[in-house]
């Protein structure tokens, strides 16, 4: 009878220990993990937008102030609306209600109407202030300094692919770093972490934590070769912004031009085209364009009004009327654009603060529309009506 190897027993009684430790630790790690979900849960918000054209979008926030009922979330989330809609979990013995329908069906109980009151379009993020807030919902702690490589965190957020609210997401930072990038939102330059979790559209303005449940920084996007690598703005961004002097955010157009009282109508393009009367009768046609353009925290709106169109490229003479005129115009100044077709087109473009109030609107349409019809007649160019209208689309489609 062979004696029994002495080492074996002890292999076996150290798996088994590891064994238990690793459940032990799992177990503990697991128990956290719910704990920071329960914790970040109360701060974590659902939003609903809806642009010029009633296309409904949704996101996610987290509250950051609550004497100030302030909701913090992406730019891109609330796109140029000045309006959300925003709900909290409803919380039933320690779980929240994860059906969307359950919060679309009890929209007047359990929604609040939002105004958005500040807007970072560089950093990717905005503010949105409440009227007030459910008893249940707590502002969120924001850590005093970035999160470093290799540090566990934690995401809830809102997928739009899921019927479900509220979905936790654990991950991994890779790296925190300065990035300058474009995405379809526009340009942005902030301090991102670079996190190895899955965010999905809906999760955008999510609140990223640490093991501590204080805020590190909010989801924004994700790469587009890798499904696992995820871009969030860091908490210094998200200070910096919060202690700056908000800027609003722009209103669609549409919307504009309807608070105005200005009558308009919509291109093929998506712009807008005013028909602007003046003095003897006469009209002359002017564009307001569909979205704002922006230079960090500087938002324009373009308005514009055709002039001529003309095979032959301008004169000397012309262009030298014209860019004495730019120098002494209050506002604007002249273009000339040629289109894929070879004609030369006069054109007088304006850029207004796109927060500016409705006067400042009217009077730039007006300047714009007094500029154009002034130079239409004197220059009295013969126009082939047909052309100059396909030459304006080409040009408005860029």
């Amino acid at each position: 009878m062979s004696r029994p190897n002495p080492i074996l027993p002890l292999k076996q009684a150290t798996y088994g220990l590891c064994a238990l430790l690793f459940l032990a630790v799992s177990a503990s790690q697991a128990k956290a993990d719910a704990e920071n979900y329960t914790k970040t849960l109360g701060s974590t918000a659902w939003i609903i937008t809806s642009d010029a054209d009633d296309e409904t979008s949704t996101g996610t926030g987290v509250l950051v102030d609550d004497e100030k009922r302030l909701v913090l979330t992406n730019a891109h989330v609330v796109g140029d609306t000045r309006s959300a809609v925003v709900f909290f979990p409803d919380i039933k013995n320690g779980l929240p209600e994860v059906m969307r329908k359950h919060y679309l069906d009890k929209v007047v109980k359990l929604a609040q109407p939002g105004k958005v009151v500040a807007i970072d379009r560089k950093r990717d993020l905005a503010l949105i202030q409440l009227p007030k807030l459910p008893a249940a919902a707590t502002a969120i702690e924001l850590a005093e300094s970035s999160t470093t490589p290799g540090s566990s965190v934690d995401l809830i957020g809102n997928p739009g692919g899921s019927d479900v609210l509220w979905v936790y997401t654990s991950g991994t930072v890779r790296s925190v770093y300065d990035k300058k990038f474009r995405s379809n939102y526009g340009q942005h330059d902030f301090r991102v972490v670079e996190t190895q979790s899955p965010i999905k559209p809906g999760d955008s303005g999510g609140p990223v934590v640490n093991a501590e449940g204080k805020l590190v920084a909010i989801a924004q996007s994700f790469s587009p070769n890798s499904a696992l690598v995820s871009f969030c703005v860091d908490v210094s961004e998200i200070r910096a912004f919060i202690d700056s002097s908000w800027k609003p955010a722009p209103l669609p157009t549409k919307e504009l031009l309807d608070n105005a009282g200005i009558e308009h109508s919509k291109h093929s393009t998506g712009h807008y085209q005013v028909e602007q009367k003046l003095a003897g009768g006469t009209t002359q046609d002017v564009f307001v364009a569909k979205d704002t353009e922006y230079f960090q925290r500087a938002d324009v709106r373009k308005i514009w009004s055709l002039v001529s169109v003309t095979k032959d490229a301008p004169s000397t003479d012309l262009m030298m009327r014209l860019l004495r005129q730019s120098s002494a115009t209050k506002i604007g100044a002249w273009a000339i654009e040629k289109n894929s077709a070879g004609e030369h087109m006069v054109i007088y473009v304006a850029k207004l603060d796109a927060t500016a109030p409705d006067e400042a609107l009217k009077g730039t349409i007006e300047y714009v529309a007094r500029i154009a019809a002034a130079m239409n007649k004197e220059l009295n160019p013969k126009k082939d009506e047909k052309s100059a209208a396909e030459t304006l689309a080409s040009w408005l489609a860029k």
